[in-house]
């Protein structure tokens, strides 16, 4: 009774963040679901949702129970299908909800796995993991199915906790069930998982609607007369290289290589985005602007085995001052007025973080739409791959969320931390960038060196240049000088934004609140949420 007396007080008066799984199981299977684990936490307890009923430790001949990070139900019941709780307490008083959704589905004869078990695949070129084994404590694999029949022959390699196919063909896309036995106190329980598997072994070209990227369709150019100009027209036209592709310039209706003249000529280019996104770009050069061109249209054509797309452009001479006699004193009042602009626009662009800083603190003011995101900002940053602790590693877990999270209140979403043992990464990865609102990139040498970029950072820089619903925070961790050896992608949204610079001076007082690093961090994130009460307020 003190235990839940405790635990109703600390989600009363402490800073509670709350998070959800749902995790499906056959009846009569064991089932072990696990809390993340945190460092500094010192307590985890579990109890009922619905009732607020603390789940104890084991006791003799007890089917549901909990040690530390675990929850256990040996073996599942078709009553245990509802929602949990695991409420971590930290060293500073600080606690943790995760809201577990736990759906017990039935045993039919002749099915060997329900339709709701089924974990996506992370690779599709051959290798497949058994889910959810490693909640599980000396668990032995004893057999493998592919679509509910025992897998067998040569070219399945089976290891320790996965199976390897050779060579993967079209017929080998299917549902893989590994069924393993988990033994606890000499009593032994079944356990199966599915995956499923899509070979990628034959990767083919995927068209899409032609997209033209730039320029904007009737837009309207500056140009000046006698003076050579350059039109580039860049559009997306699929996956893969395209065996149909092709962006070129009409002027007056018109292809440029039926024009009988010399003024215009172009020179075509393709590239391969970060997720193999086809590109064609065509320049048209004009050696000579003539006022004829004023009243011509120029189209850039893009088009793939889909269909074509247009975007038309006009040129127009630039404006040109012509001074007459006005009267002194409105010339002279225009110049001050002028003058005070030039100088407010100074002031606010030298100021301007400060401004819209104070603003905020001032008026606090809120995003009044509820967008559906559950995080301010994904962070990527590279892994290290040695246990060796570095100064990237304790910048996102322990200087970001201070400063963030604890004094800012925004909700960051951090892969090492946020995204929990057993849930399949690939699929997590995505689901919790959709669900935030910003991408912030640490770029070091390490990132840069990478010969395989990682699959968050893929999937990043695919929403925020071709989904473009998520804005990216560059921050150049150490000085990386040149860009040259970065990914076209990285460099793209380098040229648009720049980037946000850690100094050597910012490593003295790395949580300092007013230091220009984290103004600049602060200013490029997102409005918070307007809360419904006081009481949900962050």
């Amino acid at each position: 009774m003190m235990g839940y007396i405790l635990l109703i007080f600390l989600s009363t008066f402490l800073s509670v963040s709350m998070t959800s799984e749902t995790f499906d199981a056959m009846e009569g299977e064991a089932l072990v679901i696990k809390c993340p684990r945190w460092s500094s936490s010192v307590k985890t307890t579990w109890y009922y949702t619905d009732t607020n009923k603390i789940i104890p430790a084991e006791e003799e001949g007890s089917r549901i129970f909990s040690l530390n990070r675990f929850l256990w139900f040996l073996p599942t019941s078709r009553e245990d299908s509802g929602n949990y709780t695991c409420v971590i307490l930290f060293s500073n008083n600080h606690t943790r909800t995760f809201n577990m959704s736990v759906q017990v589905h039935p045993y039919k004869k002749g099915v060997c796995f329900p339709s709701q078990i089924r974990y996506p695949n992370d690779t599709g070129r051959g290798k497949i993991v058994c889910p959810t084994i490693d909640n599980y404590k000396n668990a032995t694999i004893i057999q493998w199915y592919k679509d509910c029949k025992p897998l067998q022959g040569e070219r399945y390699i089976k290891e320790e906790k996965y199976i390897f196919i050779n060579k993967p063909r079209k017929e080998d896309d299917g549902y893989y069930t590994c069924q393993f036995i988990y033994t606890h106190k000499g009593n032994v329980f079944n356990v199966s998982a599915t995956r499923i598997f899509i070979s990628k072994a034959k990767e083919k070209h995927s068209p899409l609607q032609p997209q033209i990227l730039f320029p904007k369709n009737k837009d309207v150019i500056e140009v000046e007369l006698g003076t050579a100009f350059s039109l580039t027209c860049q559009a997306l036209l699929g996956i893969r290289k395209q065996p149909l592709a092709h962006v070129m310039w009409d002027v007056g209706n018109i292809p440029v290589k039926e024009l009988d003249t010399s003024r215009f000529h172009e020179k075509t280019r393709f590239f391969e985005g970060s997720a193999h996104e086809y590109y064609r770009e065509t320049t048209l050069h004009i050696t000579e602007i003539k006022k004829e061109d004023l009243q011509a249209n120029f189209t850039c054509v893009a088009l793939n085995e889909m269909k074509n797309t247009k975007a038309t452009v006009m040129l127009k001479l630039k404006a040109q001052c012509e001074v007459g006699f006005p009267n002194v004193l409105l010339i002279a009042g225009a110049l001050i007025l002028l003058v005070a602009m030039a100088v407010s626009v100074i002031l606010y662009q030298s100021f301007r973080v400060d401004i819209i800083l104070l603003y905020r603190e001032i008026f606090q003011p809120y995003s009044v739409k509820d967008d559906g995101k559950i995080y301010d900002a994904y962070v990527i940053y590279p892994k290290s791959r040695t246990n060796e602790a570095n100064f990237v590693e304790y910048f996102v877990y322990q200087i970001m969320p201070d400063i963030l999270e604890s004094k800012c209140g925004y909700k960051l979403c951090i892969f090492g931390r946020d995204i929990y043992p057993g849930e399949d990464t690939a699929s997590a990865i995505e689901k919790r960038m959709q669900k935030s609102r910003r991408l912030i990139i640490l770029l070091t040498h390490h990132l840069i060196n990478c010969k395989e970029p990682a699959y968050d950072q893929h999937i990043a820089l695919y929403n925020a240049l071709i989904q473009n619903d998520t804005k990216v925070i560059l921050l150049e961790m150490e000085a990386i000088g040149t860009y040259e050896k970065l990914q076209e992608s990285l460099r793209f949204i380098i040229k648009k934004q720049g980037t946000i610079k850690w100094k050597e001076q910012h490593t003295v007082h790395p949580q300092s609140l007013n230091s220009k690093f984290w103004k600049q961090v602060r200013y490029h994130m997102p409005l918070r949420l307007k809360p419904l009460s006081s009481s949900n307020a962050r």
